[in-house]
């Protein structure tokens, strides 16, 4: 794994040097765009509007639109922004994880300690560990202030990247029918299900099944195999106001399966 940052976390008056990885990788296959008629590669240009030559990364700056004229920034204006936040992951405060809706999580990254920083990185990590609180922090990547929280993951402290409030979209346009609504009797037989339901959350017991599929279908194809397509199964429309019917259905369906 390549760093994709480094600096430090702030812990009161401990700094703890770290490094950032990406976390996650995508599952899903890597796919080429071609031309249709001959399978050659598309390739992307950056164009200049005016002369139409393309340009090359390095002659490339980032600019911000004011009145009709365009203000040049370099990196050292983003690092005037806030000097000091661009090389740290400031704890801002400590707080339980349960009370952070999911809704406003991003994208996690590991941290790593950096040289000298195994003592004071087990600390923070043990003590997130033992406290079953996770910490506040910001910080700033790719230019980019950002909220995260830190918590513990096996032996290793995750930046799991959060969005901010002003992020999340209004729900107050949605056409949502009130909570008063449902009858306490389907509530309950809705809970029941619920119930029959649940199991003890394992991750490895899902896998993603299309991805697979979709390779053995290239595989297939490579060897000059003819794809036959599934019959897609056909849901018949059922009445939805007749919640109580389809619960008890439900269950008995399930009851069924496990006997």
């Amino acid at each position: 794994m390549r760093a994709i940052w480094s600096g430090s976390i702030s812990f009161g008056l401990i700094n703890i040097p770290v490094k950032i990885f990406s976390a996650v990788e995508e599952s899903s296959l890597d796919m080429d765009m071609l031309d249709k008629s001959d399978h050659a590669n598309i390739k992307f240009k950056r164009i200049n509007e005016n002369t139409g030559k393309e340009v090359t990364f390095s002659d490339i700056v980032k600019g911000y639109k004011v009145d009709d004229t365009y203000v040049i920034l370099e990196d050292a204006d983003f690092e005037a922004a806030d000097a000091e936040k661009t090389k740290t992951i400031d704890i801002l405060n400590f707080t339980e994880e349960r009370e952070i809706d999911t809704i406003y999580y991003e994208k996690p990254y590991y941290l790593e300690p950096d040289k000298g920083a195994m003592k004071a990185y087990a600390l923070l990590r043990d003590a997130l560990q033992s406290s079953k609180k996770v910490a506040v922090t910001s910080f700033v990547l790719r230019n980019k202030e950002g909220l995260a929280i830190l918590k513990p993951y096996k032996s290793v402290i995750v930046l799991n990247r959060i969005r901010w409030e002003q992020e999340i979209r209004d729900t107050s346009q949605l056409k949502l029918p009130p909570v008063s609504k449902t009858k306490a009797k389907e509530v309950d037989m809705a809970n029941k299900l619920v119930d029959q339901l649940t199991e003890k959350f394992d991750i490895s017991s899902y896998k993603d099944e299309y991805t697979a599929k979709l390779l053995k279908i290239i595989k297939d194809k490579a060897k000059g195999k003819k794809q036959v397509a599934p019959k897609l199964k056909v849901v018949h429309k059922q009445n939805s106001d007749d919640l109580m019917s389809m619960l008890k259905a439900s269950l008995e369906t399930k009851k069924k399966k496990t006997s």
